[in-house]
């Protein structure tokens, strides 16, 4: 099967309505998937925020009990979702979308506890009310898209201050703060 490579070029685009209207149509697909289990599907990431300029890839997490977890991996696995494990991301566990999708998308699902979980949507949340931080990061993410255009590892990495920055203010204590920023190298490496 063959997979995407790294994303390599970065580009940041002006939001889009579009992106939440690809996201209903992606979470209904999901939705039919898990009929009959106790889950909850969010749209995550920057273009889950009104305003908020992203790349046009839709994050989306699915919200499960743990006890269902391994049910919910095999039943993405039959629509055509590759598990890919937790990427060293402890409480989320991550998917290839279908190589049928016209979409572009991140997959992931988390138990309903998981610190994973409550990042993206703290920092969604966060985001969402508090407009003068949203358009200081789509300031950041334009001047890290410019500077690193073809450096995906230091590009996530200096946005990593403003979203602890943003995570502490939230609430996320420091031991947790600190769980995160290992999580943003784990993902880099």
């Amino acid at each position: 099967m063959v997979r995407p490579k790294r994303m390599n070029s970065i580009t940041v685009f002006d939001y889009s309505p579009k992106w939440a209207e690809e996201f209903q149509q992606l979470s209904g697909v999901i939705s039919g998937a898990l009929k009959g289990l106790l889950a909850r599907i969010e749209h995550v990431g920057s273009t889950a925020v009104p305003g908020l300029p992203a790349k046009p890839i839709i994050d989306i997490d699915i919200i499960v009990p743990a006890i269902s977890l391994s049910t919910v991996i095999e039943r993405l696995t039959t629509i055509g979702y590759d598990h890919r494990g937790d990427l060293g991301i402890e409480g989320r566990e991550a998917f290839f979308a279908p190589e049928t999708s016209t979409i572009a998308h991140n997959l992931y699902a988390c138990p309903r506890n998981s610190l994973a979980l409550r990042n993206h949507l703290l920092l969604r949340d966060w985001l969402r009310s508090h407009p003068e931080d949203c358009r200081r990061y789509g300031e950041l993410k334009r001047r890290l898209a410019k500077l690193y255009r073809n450096d995906i590892d230091s590009y996530v990495a200096r946005k990593t201050d403003f979203i602890t920055g943003i995570l502490e203010s939230a609430g996320i204590d420091t031991s947790e703060i600190t769980i995160i920023r290992q999580a943003n190298k784990a993902e880099q490496a």
